[in-house]
């Protein structure tokens, strides 16, 4: 038979481990707060969000018509976003988790 404080306790492990895992384009590790966000469709119906800050910009996100979301960052502010030292191509993320 469980006890109520083992319910609890594994209902507190699971929210601290729900909340560490959570991302959204807030918590980005750029600054977007007071972004001007202009969207637009490609020719393949992905959509992208572009987020600029004092016109510069600082992240994109697309969505594409079939799939999870993801991001591209400039975390350093030289207006361009980052690439892969190795093979010069883009870091892209995705966001893990929401609810």
């Amino acid at each position: 038979m469980r006890t109520p404080t083992k319910i609890a306790a594994t209902l507190a492990a699971s929210l601290l481990l729900a909340s560490c895992a959570t991302t959204a384009p807030a918590d980005a590790p750029v600054d977007v707060s007071g972004a001007e966000v202009a969207t637009r469709v490609l020719e393949n119906g992905d959509r992208l969000d572009e987020y600029r800050v004092g016109g510069q910009l600082r992240m994109v996100r697309i969505t594409p018509v079939r799939g999870p979301a993801y991001y591209l960052y400039d975390r350093d502010g030289d207006g361009a976003l980052d690439k892969d030292d190795a093979d010069k191509l883009p870091q892209v993320y995705w966001k893990l988790f929401s609810w």
